[in-house]
């Protein structure tokens, strides 16, 4: 495996795009993000690429941003750069792309699989936007697309918590696909990505807009307004609090501000 940190490859029809930093759970720094966005945007321009595949290099599919990148200022670019967080979660695109889950998809791993259009995952997999926990919002998508995607109490419960879901969870939340053996998340997308492939490209096309369509409509007045509330958040005093107390170990003190 190579020192990118995003993988790109073809397997016939279907691109298989690879976050590829497993010593830091996939975490995403400048690098991956703006390797992310290089891999959507070449997938989406090769008109001999289908259907896509998102996976995570090491047992997990991804942990967020990577805290020491945000701390060195990368933050405002892996977050607001073009297509949102890490060049996907307010991308445009037209062809289907599946995430593969292994392990835990987790804050902005989660909002990266959320902003997917499938999502297979292996049984024993944790899902969570714990942001709440840290003092933060799930402002990659995560809080406006949990929301239309489940019932409403069911993803306040959740994103109110901070609490994770499990594979069995999210299967009855109708939050995943198809749920796969452990070891078999890739195996499992590229064979739903190879279903899909088979079909007349066009009528994929189209058909995968159709059924963006109220999502869509329904998200994106809202977007302006998740990047504003995330910024105010980002710079409060309780963000800075919660970063403090995850590193020292302890529990935070809030102060509402």
């Amino acid at each position: 495996m190579t020192d990118s940190a995003v993988l790109f490859e073809a397997e016939g029809p279907v691109a298989v795009i690879t976050l590829n930093r497993p010593a830091r759970r996939n975490a995403i720094d400048g690098a991956a993000a703006a390797g992310l966005a290089a891999a959507l945007a070449r997938f989406e321009a090769d008109p001999d690429l289908r259907v896509g595949v998102l996976c995570g290099a090491g047992p997990v599919f991804c942990a967020g941003m990577d805290l020491a990148a945000f701390g060195a200022g990368q933050g405002e670019a892996v977050l607001f750069g073009p297509g949102g967080f890490a060049g996907l979660t307010e991308a445009r695109r037209s062809k289907p792309l599946i995430a593969a889950v292994q392990g835990a998809a987790l804050a902005g791993g989660c909002e990266l699989a959320l902003a997917c259009d499938l999502i297979v995952a292996e049984e024993e997999s944790r899902f969570g936007l714990p942001e709440v926990i840290r003092g933060l919002v799930a402002g990659a998508g995560g809080a406006l697309r949990l929301a239309a995607l489940i019932p409403p109490a069911r993803a306040r419960e959740i994103l109110l918590t901070g609490r994770m879901i499990d594979t069995a969870e999210a299967w009855d939340l109708g939050l995943i696909a198809r749920r796969a053996a452990l070891g078999t998340a890739r195996a499992a997308a590229l064979g739903l990505a190879q279903e899909i492939a088979a079909n007349a490209p066009l009528a994929v096309r189209e058909t995968l807009r159709l059924s963006r369509a109220a999502e869509a409509a329904q998200l994106a007045p809202l977007w302006p307004e998740n990047a504003r509330t995330l910024r105010e958040i980002m710079a409060s005093e309780d963000a800075r609090e919660g970063a403090r107390a995850f590193l020292e170990r302890r529990a935070p003190v809030w102060q509402g501000r």
